[in-house]
Order: C-alpha cells, then sequence, then structure tokens
C-alpha cells in the first residue's frame, strides 16, 4: 500500500477571507486534519463547512500525536496539517511531524498562504532585499538583552514576534539599544481592532502605552545604517588598538563594547576577522 500525502496548510491569520481557494479545497479532500487546536481550527472549519476527524498535536503532544499521524499516512491516508493561524512550522508546531515525515519518506506538500512576518513587512516600508526573521525573543532578560544587543549590529531589516504581556517591557529594551533606528509595530494582523504604529521606538512605546494592550504583535526594525556602521568600524579600531598596547582581546573587546553600547561578542568576533 503506498503512503498518504502530508498537506502542509496555510490558514488565515485572523481575517477567514484571506483563506485560498485550494486550502480549502485541500481540507475537504483530506481524510484527517491535524491541528495545533482542534477548539480554535474548529471555529475555522465550521465557518467553511468542513467536517473531517480531527487530530490535536498541540505543545507536549506533538511529539506522540507525530506518531501517530505517521501512522495514518503509513496506511495510505492523507492528512492536512494547520496550526492556529498562518503557516505551520514557522514559530509555531508542526516541524517534528513535518521532519519525521520526511524522513519516513512521505510526500510533503506545501500549501502556501497567509503569513504574519512577510504581512508586516510588506507594509513596514523598509528594504525587502534582505531580511531576517527572529521569531520570539528569550523570555529571560539578561538572554533578551544579549540577543537584541547582537542584532543592533544586524544590517538586514529584522522581524521579531512578541507576546502581549511582554511587549511594553520589550519595546522598551529596544528603546535604549536601538536609539533612533525606525520600526513598524503591528498589532492583530488583518482582525477587527487591527493597529500599526510607527516611528522610533520612543514613538512606539509612547503609542503603545496610550493603546490597550491585546493580541499578537509582530515587530519590524529598519537594518542598522552606514552612520551607525561607522560608529561599529570606529569601536573596532580601538579594540584593535588596545591589543596593539597588550590587552587581551576579551578584555579590549568588553570595554570599547560597554563604551559605544555594542554587543562584546560581536565586536571580539569581527576582531577576529
Amino acid at each position: 500500500m503506498s503512503t498518504g500525502r502530508l498537506y502542509i496548510v496555510a490558514t488565515p491569520i485572523g481575517n477567514l477571507e484571506d483563506i485560498t481557494l485550494r486550502a480549502l479545497r485541500i481540507l475537504k479532500e483530506v481524510d484527517v486534519i491535524a491541528a495545533e487546536d482542534t477548539r480554535h481550527s474548529g471555529k475555522l472549519l465550521n465557518h467553511f463547512g468542513i467536517a473531517k476527524p480531527l487530530i490535536s498535536y498541540w505543545g507536549e503532544k506533538e511529539k506522540t500525536k507525530a506518531e501517530e499521524v505517521l501512522s495514518i499516512l503509513g496506511s495510505g491516508r492523507s492528512v492536512a496539517l494547520i496550526s492556529d493561524a498562518g503557516t505551520p512550522g514557522i514559530s509555531d508546531p508542526g516541524t517534528v511531524l513535518i521532519s519525521r515525515a520526511i524522513e519516513a519518506g512521505i510526500s510533503v506538500v506545501p500549501i502556501p498562504g497567509p503569513s504574519a512576518l512577510i504581512t508586516a513587512l510588506s507594509l513596514s516600508g523598509f528594504s525587502t532585499a534582505e531580511f531576517l526573521f527572529v521569531g520570539f525573543l528569550p523570555p529571560k532578560l539578561t538572554y533578551r538583552l544579549k540577543k537584541l544587543k547582537d542584532l543592533s549590529l544586524e544590517t538586514r531589516t529584522l522581524i521579531i514576534y512578541e507576546a502581549p504581556h511582554r511587549i511594553v517591557e520589550t519595546v522598551s529594551e529596544m528603546s535604549g539599544i536601538f536609539a533612533d533606528r525606525r520600526a513598524v509595530l503591528v498589532k492583530e494582523l488583518t482582525k477587527l481592532f487591527e493597529e500599526i504604529y510607527r516611528g522610533t521606538f520612543p514613538d512606539i512605546l509612547t503609542q503603545l502605552e496610550a493603546s490597550k494592550i491585546a493580541g499578537e504583535y509582530v515587530l519590524v526594525i529598519e537594518g542598522r545604517g552606514e552612520e551607525e556602521g561607522l560608529h561599529a568600524e570606529d569601536a573596532l579600531s580601538e579594540v584593535k588598538a588596545l591589543i596593539k598596547k597588550g590587552l587581551s582581546r576579551k578584555d579590549a573587546s568588553k570595554r570599547i563594547a560597554e563604551q559605544y553600547g555594542l554587543s562584546k561578542k560581536e565586536l571580539y568576533d569581527k576582531s577576529l576577522e
């Protein structure tokens, strides 16, 4: 018996009208739908009159449920993989099942559609030639600040997801690290209460504190400009000068990074080039 197909189906990130015709057809044709949260996906499926057996692979269930889905695929039946919103596996569960299916030699078919990161990038007005999708930042403060300092040296446009309970704190931290860098913060993309905040981080923080904190947030940050790049080059020159005077590379990088507000690791790595 031949194996079934695993379809990676992108679903709306908010507005239900954003689902594609192909996604609707596949959801109606498959034998089983593997959903991140069956209660959440049930609303979408009911809206379009789709009634199929559902399997939840949310959270800790993903690894064990992946084996169940593989068994279904192995029996020749087809499965549609969906997350609560957007594309499965992109800052959402699904990666484990997709990887296991590939290892098992099962045909994996992408059904493209809505993506919060691309939607936010498209409306930012920043360069789309190169961009870095960061996803969610580390929840622990020390790790998050270190990550932000490293990202502040990026010349590519940055895209970050953040949860509502941390958004004010995160934007406040960015205000001190990214200085006058321009950014766009989008709340509740494609939904009824969608809001877009633009400006420097202090500007966005002011707008944010005056609004109702709710829903999911996507932050798009302009890449480091030439002026900031020269700032980093000056710092690198000072590190090399201190090394010539006998200071260790590690200590020189630490001292200058603190003076310039740069990442110690990034400065250390660049001094090795």
